[in-house]
């Protein structure tokens, strides 16, 4: 699937401290009838053969829905299950790397919390760059927080486009606004919902605002 800044609008990234007693396959499919644009899968718990035999079921489900699904860190796992990308941190492989062993069309998402970085991971060929956290996050409490001035900075610095991450939440979603970035990424605020469809729906109306006074 060819990668386009649009894809970014909603992206959910999964957390399986909040499936409760529905399975990530259940949650998953709720958010993209609430009409989330990218899924990511992120198990940093699971055996390898448990974690490919999950992302072969949830690319299945996302190509039904026609939405990129991204494996977190991963690069075996994605291209084994067909996914359409992977997303990196700055400790994982390097993003060049990769880049020489995945078909042309497959997307790569790097973490950037410095103009530095943001600028090496466009030059090494990376499709996008997650940013964060830009709230505090439930998620990771330990994470670094990236300024809305730093953010505005990172994003105008290079030409791929940016989602921001981290305690993003729709009470808070509209703080975003004027930053350019080209969209969110939420974990808690949609899987730890009740009704993930029906939060969905309004994040995705939140996001669309927020996204049009960039």
């Amino acid at each position: 699937m060819k990668f386009q800044k649009e894809m970014l609008h909603l992206y959910a990234v999964t957390d399986r401290a909040w499936t409760g007693s529905r399975t990530i396959e259940e949650q998953i499919e709720q958010a993209l009838k609430g009409g989330v644009t990218m899924v990511q899968l992120r198990e940093k718990n699971l055996d390898g053969a448990s974690f490919l035999q999950e992302a072969i079921r949830v690319q299945q489900l996302c190509s039904r829905y026609g939405v990129p699904l991204i494996i977190n860190d991963n690069v075996d796992v994605a291209l084994k299950c067909g996914a359409d990308g992977v997303h990196v941190g700055a400790e994982d492989q390097p993003v060049e790397e990769i880049r020489k062993r995945v078909p042309a069309d497959f997307i790569i998402g790097a973490t950037c919390k410095t103009v530095a970085q943001a600028k090496k991971a466009e030059q090494a060929g990376a499709d996008y760059m997650g940013v964060g956290a830009v709230f505090p996050s439930s998620t990771k409490k330990n994470a670094v927080r990236i300024t809305k001035e730093q953010l505005c900075e990172i994003c105008s610095s290079v030409d791929i486009p940016a989602v921001a991450i981290g305690g993003i939440s729709r009470e808070n979603l509209m703080q975003l606004a004027g930053t350019g970035i080209a969209g969110v990424a939420l974990v808690s605020a949609i899987f730890a919902a009740e009704d993930i469809e029906k939060e969905c729906i309004v994040l995705h109306e939140s996001a669309v605002a927020m996204l049009a006074q960039n």
